[in-house]
C-alpha cells in the first residue's frame, strides 16, 4: 500500500470541497470497497478524506411520505429498521443477501451503490482492463466470464455491479442526493450508474468530488415486493444473477409491476420491456415466460475460458418467475 494524506473533514462541504481540488482524493466511508483497492493496488489516492463524522447516520420520514436515509448509515441499521422491513421488505432482502455481517455492520448506504466491479481482472493489476487502466484492453472477453455481463456489455468492458442493495434501490425508483462543488442535486437512481461503452473507467454519472448524502424512498405503492439472490454459495459471494421485484394486482390482473436484474449487467438492469409486458396480464408462467424473453432477448452471452455465461440467460428468467409467482401467491395469501 502506497503512502498517503488521511483528512477527517470538519463538515460535508469542506470534504466536497478537499476531494474536488485535488483529482486524486478520494472519500472514505465504511471503507470495505476502498481499503481492498489500496491494498491491491487498484487506486492510489494522495489524499483519503473520511466522510464518516459529517454525513448523517439518520432515517427519519418526510411530509410526503418518503423515508429518507443517511448516507452514513449502516446497511446493517438500514435492513433491522422496522420502517424498511414493513413497507420495503425487498430493501431488506437485498441487504441481507449481501456480504457478511461484519461487512454490513461497516459499509454505508452511501458506499455501498459506489462499490465498484469485483470482476477478477480488475482485481489483478497484473492483467489489462479498460476500467482500471483506459486504453489497456479487456482481458475478461478471451477469459473466464462465468460472472460477467450478458446484457449492456461493450467490447471495452463486460463488468457486472456487485451490489444488491443497488438492485432493490431501482426497484423502489429512489433518488439519490448530492453534494457537490456547485451546490446539491437530486438523481434519480436509475439514472445513477452507468453501461460502459467506450469509457467503462466512469461507473457513475457523478463527477469528482460530488458526494451522496442520502438516499430518499418513495412512499411504497404496494407493500408487496421480494428479492432473490441466484449465487455459487449460500454466503458471502456476490450474484450469478438476481431479482428484485413489486408488484400489485387488482381484479387478478397485474396492476403495476416493477422489475431490476443484478449480476447480468455494468448497472443494475431495470427491466423494462418485461414489465410492459406484465401490465395488465393475468399472473401465470406463460405471461412470465414471455415477459422474460422480451427482456432478455438482445442478451448477447459471452464464450469463455470456464464454458462462458450463457447459462444466465434462462437462469435469470427462471428466477425473475420464481419472484413474480412468490409475490403472486402472497396476493391470494392476503
Amino acid at each position: 500500500m502506497r503512502p498517503f494524506t488521511f483528512t477527517r473533514a470538519a463538515t460535508a462541504a469542506d470534504a466536497v470541497q478537499t476531494v474536488a481540488c485535488d483529482p486524486t482524493a478520494v472519500f472514505l466511508g465504511g471503507g470495505t470497497n476502498l481499503v481492498d483497492h489500496l491494498k491491491l493496488g487498484i487506486t492510489h489516492p494522495a489524499r483519503v478524506v473520511d466522510v464518516t463524522g459529517v454525513i448523517s447516520t439518520e432515517i427519519h420520514e418526510s411530509g410526503d411520505g418518503c423515508l429518507v436515509i443517511g448516507a452514513g448509515v449502516r446497511n446493517s441499521d438500514l435492513a433491522a429498521d422496522r420502517r424498511v422491513l414493513e413497507r420495503y421488505p425487498v430493501l431488506a432482502e437485498a441487504l441481507l443477501s449481501g456480504a457478511s455481517p461484519q461487512l454490513r455492520n461497516m459499509a454505508t448506504v452511501g458506499g455501498n451503490p459506489l462499490q465498484r466491479t469485483r470482476c477478477v481482472y480488475f482485481q489483478d493489476v497484473t492483467t489489462p482492463c479498460n476500467k482500471r487502466s483506459p486504453g489497456s484492453g479487456c482481458s475478461a472477453l478471451d477469459g473466464y466470464t462465468r460472472h460477467h455481463a450478458i446484457l449492456g456489455a461493450s467490447e471495452r468492458c463486460a463488468a457486472t455491479h456487485p451490489s444488491d442493495m443497488a438492485v432493490a434501490l431501482s426497484v423502489l425508483e429512489a433518488q439519490v442526493r448530492v453534494l457537490g462543488p456547485s451546490g446539491t442535486r437530486s438523481v434519480p437512481f436509475v439514472e445513477l450508474h452507468r453501461l460502459p461503452g467506450d469509457h467503462p473507467e466512469h461507473d457513475t454519472v457523478l463527477e469528482h468530488g460530488e458526494l451522496i448524502t442520502e438516499i430518499s424512498l418513495p412512499a411504497p405503492w404496494t407493500r408487496r415486493s421480494a428479492y432473490r439472490k441466484v449465487r455459487d454459495r449460500a454466503s458471502y459471494t456476490f450474484a450469478l444473477v438476481s431479482v428484485a421485484a413489486a408488484m400489485s394486482e387488482s381484479d387478478g390482473k397485474i396492476d403495476d409491476v416493477r422489475i431490476a436484474f443484478g449480476g447480468v449487467a455494468h448497472k443494475p438492469w431495470r427491466a423494462l420491456r418485461a414489465e410492459e409486458v406484465l401490465r395488465g396480464g393475468r399472473p401465470d408462467d406463460h405471461l412470465f415466460r414471455m415477459a422474460a424473453e422480451a427482456e432478455l432477448a438482445d442478451a448477447r452471452p459471452l464464450d469463455g475460458l470456464d464454458g462462458g455465461n450463457a447459462f444466465k440467460i434462462p437462469l435469470a428468467a427462471r428466477t425473475m418467475a420464481a419472484v413474480l409467482r412468490d409475490l403472486t401467491a402472497r396476493e391470494g395469501e392476503g
